[in-house]
């Protein structure tokens, strides 16, 4: 579709494992698709089976102590000894990263099929909308596989109403598309063949409408939420007033 970026992980031989070259790789397709301004939606996808198996934690392209020239630019102390190295790569390549791309000014869909597991779930999260195949499920199993309390980009609470994130978290347990969606986790499922058709027309349907009042909603609702209903309110009184001086 024109004015559209597709954006697709592709190591299905690894089930899209995210290695530090990929997550550099996303970081710089979504730059791109900001800066271009014949781009009005973002499309993420998975190649093959699996949306996202996580974090890469024992694949042959792990390159955890892989120095990149944005990481060194973002955090030249990368000589730091392991703990605190660990903390500078998280802080930078999944907290710093995701909240970017959270607050990307352009509509953003995540198309879901397979697993979206755990590191898996940050990539999905960040998107505005996210629909999901018949196949699909969701997964954060850290705390019984690693004795932690969940991926790094710890919007849980947000996505799940709290009882539902307490048990995702605690039990580790997969959680279907459909269990997902009846929580506004995800905004519609549908069959497998059917994942690419309807990715491309929730991209249509938005493009019909003015892409400076997109990015306003897309504003409005992101802030809003992180904030009391009465900063919510000004926030969203805000853009309306820039949109109506446009007319």
């Amino acid at each position: 579709i024109d004015n559209v970026a597709w954006i697709t992980m592709d190591r299905p031989a690894f089930n899209n494992a995210q290695n530090g070259q990929m997550t550099y790789a996303l970081d710089d397709a979504f730059n791109r698709a900001v800066q271009d301004d014949a781009v009005r939606c973002i499309v993420l996808a998975g190649n093959g089976k699996h949306f996202s198996a996580g974090h890469d934690i024992g694949t042959p392209g792990r390159d955890l102590h892989h120095e990149f020239e944005k990481r060194l630019m973002l955090a030249p102390h990368t000589n730091k000894p392991a703990a605190e190295l660990l903390y500078t790569r998280e802080q930078e390549q999944y907290l710093g990263m995701c909240r970017r791309w959270r607050d990307i000014p352009k509509p953003t869909i995540a198309m879901v099929q397979g697993a979206c597991i755990a590191g898996g779930l940050m990539l999905a999260w960040v998107c505005d909308l996210i629909v999901a195949s018949e196949d699909a499920f969701f997964q954060d199993p850290v705390n019984p596989l690693m004795g932690i309390p969940g991926v790094e980009y710890f919007a849980h609470g947000f996505e799940l109403p709290t009882r539902v994130a307490k048990e995702f978290l605690l039990l580790g347990e997969r959680m279907s598309a459909e269990r997902a969606c009846s929580f506004g986790m995800v905004n519609k499922v549908v069959p497998h063949d059917d994942l690419l058709p309807a990715a491309f027309e929730l991209a249509e349907r938005i493009l019909r409408h003015s892409s400076l009042a997109v990015s306003r909603i897309i504003t409005a609702v992101t802030r809003g939420i992180n904030t009391t209903i009465e900063e919510g309110l000004l926030i969203e009184r805000e853009q309306f007033v820039r949109m109506a001086a446009t007319r």
